[in-house]
Parts: C-alpha cells; structure tokens; sequence
C-alpha cells in the first residue's frame, strides 16, 4: 500500500512541476482546460517542442533601507528581464487600487502612454495603508505530533489571522499531519474558515511536503493573488516526496509561500534551510516564533505583506529555453540605489498540450 502511495505521490509531483504560471484575474474561479492543439511539429527534420505561457503573473515587495514598504510606484519605474530578454510590462496593480491595463496581448509591446499611469511620487509606510482585497490565501496548519504543545495558542493565532484580512479575501483553510485535511474550500465566509480551525486536532508524523504539494495544487486551480501560508511547528518526518519539487512548483505557479514555524522547527537545521530558501524563492518570507506572541506577529507581518504588494504581469517575449527561466525584476534609475525587492526569482513553462489533471484523492489528502 505504501509503494502505491509513493508511485501516485511520484505522478502527482512531476505532472505539477511543469505547470505554467497562473493567468493574473480578479474572479477566483477555475480556469478552463489548457488547449490541446500546437504540441510538437517537425522542422527540417528536427522535432520542434512548442511551450504554453499565457501570462506570468508577479507579487513584488519594494522595501526601503528602514525596513518599510514603498508605495505610490509607477509601471515606469520597474524593469523585468526574462533570462537575457527584457519585458514589457500587461498590467500593473497596486494594493487595492484599480489595476492598469498596460498592453494587449493581439497588440506588438510598446511601452505605455505617459497619460496611462498615474503621476505620484513614492512613499514609505511602516503601517498598512492598502487592504489584501482580492487575494485568495490558502492556509496549511501543522496538527502532527509536534503540536500537542501550544495547539490551542496556535489556533488563537490563525482564527485572529483570518479575521484580520480584508472581507472581499477568499480563504481556504487545511491541516495535515500525516494526511492532509481540507478543512475550509475556498470561500469569503470566516465562520467556515474558523469553525475549521477550531475543529482541528493534533495528529501523528508531519508530512509537510506531502500537503504542501495538495496545497498548491488546489491553489493552482484559481486565477488572481494566490498566496499559501504555512504554521509548521517542527521538521518533515513523514512526507514522500522532495521539498525542491515542491519549491520549484510554487515558482512556477507563481504562489508565494510564507512560512510561520516556531523554535523547534529553528532547533533544526535541515528544516530551517528549507523553509528560508522555499520562502525567498516564492517571494514569501520565513519566521521563526519563539512564542505565541511572536506567532501573531509574525501572521501580522504576513497580513502587511500583502497589503502592500505590486501585483506586475507580462506576456514573454519570445524565449527558445524549454526549461527553468530566471526572472529578474529591478527598479530603474536613482530608485535602485535606495530600496530592495523581493519576489520570485523564474518559472518552467509547461509543454503546449500539457494535462493539468492529476488524481484528485490519493495518499496526499483525505
């Protein structure tokens, strides 16, 4: 039984990696089947592999030399460059504010009209002045053997986490120990979300990585901001397939992970490399409570986060590489010299044709 697991966790991991980047949206619903036409033609007898990217979506943070949030920035003042290939810039959104249409995908990429972008200066905030509105968060929740400690403190810190976000946010809630439960689909309906956080209880071995990839599959099913936040209380003991997968996944989706765990999980190494390098390479953040006050703060650090993030997208220019490209955002002019960025660093298209479907109950949900 094990091994069937493993073999249904194996297709479910390497038929996600290759996932494109979600198309950016306001409506959190699923989008269509990819087309299936245009998937390998033959040029000079040479097999020619066509790639699928619609849209790659980015959620880019601007931080100031103090620590605070950099607001009011134009389309103009940010540059992305895909491997080597400069991009042009579809849309351009910020916080709650009315996303600009930047470019018409049927249209050649010209830089924007001057009357098109709003004319105002950058400022700093060390508080929220934009809401989270729009964004759908999905939340995983360690209810393993390693919480039997401080299991009520913890769901205190999520239950004011989910009432704190904006009331047009979508919110789904899952716990996992060694299976992964979906508590709460997504829905702007709190009392569901928290009758599931408070219905939780502590469990056996933690397969994080197992959930994780339920996680964001099921996240990767929406368009819009998706973000996926993580309390994990200590290491992975029981998961059967690779955090790097599962990293490489989120990035490729275009899904920051923000990973909240506590000293035991610090108390390890392994672990607390693991959650830092995932985080930073979504573009999420890592923390490490010491304890339950710690906790809300640090889920109020996640809240801010996304209250101040520039919502960027483009349509890639034309790109022979196949497989992982770096993506490398960057402010223009005297901007870069005093402020720091903080977003996912590449993606892998998928394949023209490539299925999306993957067994929708196996080992890695109940």
């Amino acid at each position: 039984m094990r091994r069937h697991y493993l073999v249904a966790l194996c297709v479910a991991l390497f038929s996600l990696v290759g996932l494109n980047s979600t198309v950016h949206g306001q409506e959190s619903t699923p989008p269509p089947p990819p087309a299936d036409n245009a998937s390998a033609s033959d040029v000079d007898n040479d097999t020619v592999f066509r790639v699928n990217v619609d849209m790659v979506q980015l959620n880019v943070a601007v931080i100031d030399r103090k620590g605070n949030y950099v607001t009011g920035l134009r389309p103009s003042d940010f540059g992305i460059v895909e491997d080597s290939i400069p991009q042009k810039l579809a849309t351009f959104e910020e916080g709650n504010l009315e996303p600009i249409m930047l470019l018409n995908p049927s249209q050649p990429a010209t830089n924007p009209p001057a009357s098109s972008v709003a004319d105002s200066r950058p400022r700093t905030s060390a508080s929220p002045q934009f809401s989270s509105a729009g964004a759908n968060v999905f939340i995983l929740f360690d209810t393993s053997n390693y919480m039997y400690r401080g299991f009520v403190f913890a769901q205190d810190a999520i239950s004011d986490f989910v009432r704190s976000l904006d009331s047009t946010a979508k919110i789904a809630f899952y716990s996992y120990s060694r299976d992964t439960a979906r508590d709460a689909l997504l829905t702007t309906d709190r009392s569901q979300v928290l009758r599931g956080v408070r219905s939780t209880v502590a469990g056996a071995d933690a397969a994080l990585y197992n959930a994780l990839l339920l996680v964001l599959r099921d996240a990767g099913q929406y368009t819009g901001r998706k973000v996926v936040v993580v309390f994990s209380n200590g290491p992975d003991n029981a998961s059967m397939v690779p955090p790097e997968g599962v990293g490489e996944l989120a990035q490729s989706e275009g899904i920051p992970i923000y990973m909240i765990s506590t000293r035991e999980a610090k108390q390890d190494p392994l672990s607390t490399a693991v959650f830092e390098r995932m985080s930073a390479s979504t573009g999420g953040q890592a923390y490490f409570a010491k304890n339950w006050k710690e906790q809300e703060q640090a889920f109020a650090s996640v809240r801010d986060d996304l209250s101040h993030l520039y919502a960027l997208s483009y349509y890639p220019q034309p790109n022979p590489n196949r497989g992982w490209r770096t993506i490398t955002v960057k402010l223009i002019g005297e901007k870069s010299k005093n402020y720091r960025i903080r977003t996912r660093n590449g993606y892998r298209p998928r394949p023209t044709g490539f299925s999306t479907d993957t067994p929708a109950d196996t080992a890695l949900a109940r």
